[in-house]
């Protein structure tokens, strides 16, 4: 008998339930945030000293926030899909699923990593208290949620669907047609390729990258005056997924693009954007963002790389790490210290930097510049390297802005759009995880049935796809908000800190699913667990991103 893989129905108790589990929510996140602040906050603000003591209550309360987020946008995603008449089966059982197992993980305890679970006692809520905002009808949502008859179902109707992306993600026909076209340009011309160009440490051809700017990947969000396609960052999101689905390294080019287009954008003179941002949007400049220094890693108030004004260019000195794309890179935005005397972020600038593009035989045919590759575990196809500046020439003129000092807060206007960009690469990444593990658990057979019958490997695959659909909601949301014109750090860094734990989970599970054959370089699984990890690292590491969050909830700025 056919099983239905999209059942139409009316859930209006569900709209409601989940509107009763975002208000109880919200009032247990006051509870902690007052619990929490009693503990850092002096004189109305937290304390440094303090805040860092309390890490476990303070991070602990940025992870419950991005529950509370996570779950608030499950329920709006679920009432525009009920009143939308879309809200299928497979729909209601990822949100069921996924909202049943999110309440029930804030009783009993979040993940922030593998070792490190948050329980409402860390943050100084007693049983008592919380059960006080849980209703009956909560604690229901919760026992008829994540369910064994339910995550059978779901498995049901993802072997009998056949589509990658498990439910519908509730976009406009717009952006679903962009992800059919990405989703076929992956298909055709990444995923076949994507573990030898891993494998040999190879980068991704220039063929790729060419047919990615005539797809117009590289001004997606860059105005059409600049010949860009002045699309939202929504659609941002559903290409770095589609293409990180492929492989991270081809979703990754457009993060050096889209970083360095915003810099200009927001931030340089009106010839700067005349300049630049058509060739970045063309895809005929390449450029790569040069921020980070050795011993500095996420304190870049503490760069020491400083750039001489000499008439008319600054002379470039000192290090930089974790470079992604240099070699082939045509232009740096590269952050320095043009005042020495200046310390803190009050003394940066952001270069514009020009150089020739490099190779493996001559990286860096620049003069006062060399490099050192880093070879790494994942995320290849672009190259990381160390470099160093001695003498470095870069003209005056690309002085972001025209005006010195502005650098650490140019660079900071563009973190949102990065952090939202982040997650969705991850859930690419999670969403090749799950389809690698679906896909294998199918076609492998032990004692005489293929291994998704087994509870223990389609539990796995159900909880992939139903954190695969939370993590999107919430970084769409993030998108959304931004493209509004709200600030979103916020919600961009909540959509980052859980959509990376996401693409971890889903590509460990992936791994176990494929047993020994998962340990072995000849499956791709194997790779997309290597290109996983680097995403609670990059971006912020998942701990500066649980500081930046719960500072936020403490200072009386949300």
């Amino acid at each position: 008998m056919p099983v239905a893989a999209s059942r139409p129905t009316a859930e209006p108790a569900l709209v409601e339930l989940s509107r009763e589990a975002t208000a109880a929510l919200d009032a247990l996140l006051a509870d902690a945030v007052a619990k929490v602040r009693e503990r850092v906050v002096v004189g109305g603000k937290p304390d440094g000293r303090l805040f860092d003591r309390e890490q476990r209550a303070t991070h602990g309360l940025a992870w419950l926030a991005t529950y509370v987020e996570a779950v608030r946008q499950l329920a709006a995603y679920t009432e525009r899909m009920v009143g939308a008449g879309t809200l299928g089966e497979i729909e209601e059982n990822l949100v069921r699923i996924a909202l049943g197992e999110y309440l029930a993980q804030i009783v009993g305890g979040i993940p922030m990593s593998q070792g490190e679970l948050v329980r409402p006692s860390d943050l100084g809520l007693s049983a008592a208290q919380v059960a006080a905002r849980f209703s009956a009808d909560v604690e229901s949502l919760i026992a008829s949620g994540n369910t064994v008859e339910r995550r059978a179902r779901l498995i049901e109707l993802m072997r009998a669907s056949h589509n990658a992306t498990v439910g519908s993600c509730g976009l406009d026909e717009t952006l679903e047609s962009i992800r059919e076209e990405m989703r076929k340009f992956a298909d055709s011309e990444v995923i076949g390729h994507a573990q030898t160009w891993h494998r040999t440490n190879s980068y991704i051809p220039l063929e790729i990258i060419g047919q990615m700017a005539e797809l117009g990947v590289f001004g997606l969000t860059i105005p059409e005056a600049f010949g860009g396609m002045g699309l939202g960052k929504e659609s941002m999101c559903v290409v770095s997924e589609e293409l990180s689905r492929g492989y991270i390294g081809v979703g990754s080019l457009g993060t050096r693009s889209e970083i360095a287009a915003e810099l200009i954008l927001g931030s340089g003179t009106t010839e700067q954007k005349q300049i630049w941002l058509p060739k970045i949007a063309s895809g005929e400049v390449l450029p790569t963002a040069v921020f980070t220094e050795p011993n500095t890693g996420s304190d870049l108030a503490s760069i020491k790389t400083r750039a001489v004004r000499e008439g008319d260019v600054y002379k470039v000195y000192g290090n930089k790490t974790w470079i992604t794309h240099p070699v082939r890179a045509d232009l740096m935005t590269l952050l320095v210290r043009t005042n020495p005397n200046e310390k803190g972020h009050r003394g940066l600038s952001m270069l514009l930097a020009e150089k020739p593009r490099g190779d493996d035989k001559n990286a860096f045919p620049a003069e006062g510049m060399t490099g050192t590759e880093i070879e790494v575990l994942g995320y290849r196809g672009m190259k990381e390297y160390e470099i160093a500046f001695d003498g470095f020439e870069v003209k005056a003129e690309n002085l972001l802005g025209g005006v010195e000092g502005l650098g650490f807060k140019q660079l900071m206007q563009t973190f949102e759009s990065a952090r939202i960009q982040t997650a969705a690469r991850a859930i690419g990444v999670a969403q090749a995880a799950m389809e690698q593990a679906l896909g294998y658990a199918q076609a492998r057979v032990q004692f005489g049935v293929p291994i998704v019958s087994f509870p223990r490997v389609a539990d796995k695959l159900a909880m992939m796809a139903a954190e695969i659909m939370t993590a999107r909601q919430l970084t769409y949301f993030a998108a959304r908000e931004k493209d509004s014109g709200r600030r979103c750090d916020l919600e961009a860094g909540m959509a980052k800190l859980l959509a990376a734990r996401i693409a971890w989970a889903n590509a460990d599970n992936a791994v176990q699913i494929h047993g020994g054959n998962g340990f072995a370089l000849e499956f791709p699984v194997s790779r997309i667990l290597c290109d996983a990890r680097i995403l609670n690292i990059f971006e912020g590491a998942a701990e500066i991103q649980a500081q930046v969050i719960a500072r936020r909830l403490l200072d009386g700025t949300n």
